[in-house]
């Protein structure tokens, strides 16, 4: 066999080595793995910038909600305390987060916001770092709640939407804005994940 011939084979080899590897990546990264629907392994930081592991609220039901001050839906800050007073006992957190996404509508510094949300709701239940939730800036939490196998891939649409966590870090349930946070189709919820071990 000539010289020539034999660097010909070479060649073909190594780049069908390589092509087809890289389409075998392609079609297990595509093909394999579900959606992640558990938010344990996520971190976020507080209103004091501390870094708070989801992980941290295992054995607690929580409500996942963003929140702006600005807002026509900024009233939802009154039903949001009273379901955590009324659960908060029984193992309830409500986390709210604070987004600037829609209208500007949370223009405040951290505290602003919590100065705001004491004042004119009482708000006792836990306020974080401001995030964004939409866009390349997208925090990490909120792209595992708006692209999971339980709530499926759609953006935040607006200001206060909800999601309820399970007592493992499972994503259980998602609600739009409209939907207030004492309609019973949220407080059902809640109370069957208390209920449960």
């Amino acid at each position: 066999m000539k010289l020539g011939n034999i660097k010909i084979i070479i060649i073909a080899l190594v780049l069908s080595l390589q092509f087809g590897g890289f389409l075998s990546t392609v079609s297990q990264n595509n093909g394999g793995d579900d959606l992640k629907d558990n938010i344990n392994d996520i971190t976020v930081i507080d209103m004091e910038y501390n870094s708070i592991p989801l992980s941290d609220y295992n054995d607690k039901v929580l409500l996942i909600v963003n929140v702006a001050s600005e807002c026509g839906y900024t009233p939802q800050y009154k039903g949001l305390e009273d379901i955590y007073q009324k659960y908060n006992l029984l193992g309830f957190e409500i986390l709210a987060f604070p987004c600037s996404d829609f209208g500007a509508q949370e223009p405040g510094t951290n505290e602003e916001i919590k100065a705001f949300c004491s004042s004119n709701y009482n708000v006792t239940f836990m306020l974080f770092d401001k995030i964004k939730v939409l866009g390349e800036e997208k925090s990490p939490l909120y792209e595992r709640l708006t692209n999971n196998s339980i709530t499926d891939k759609s953006d935040i649409n607006w200001n206060f939407e909800k999601f309820i966590i399970s007592k493992d870090g499972k994503i259980t349930a998602r609600f739009l804005t409209k939907v207030e946070p004492t309609d019973e189709a949220i407080t059902k919820i809640i109370e069957q994940e208390l209920e449960k071990d």
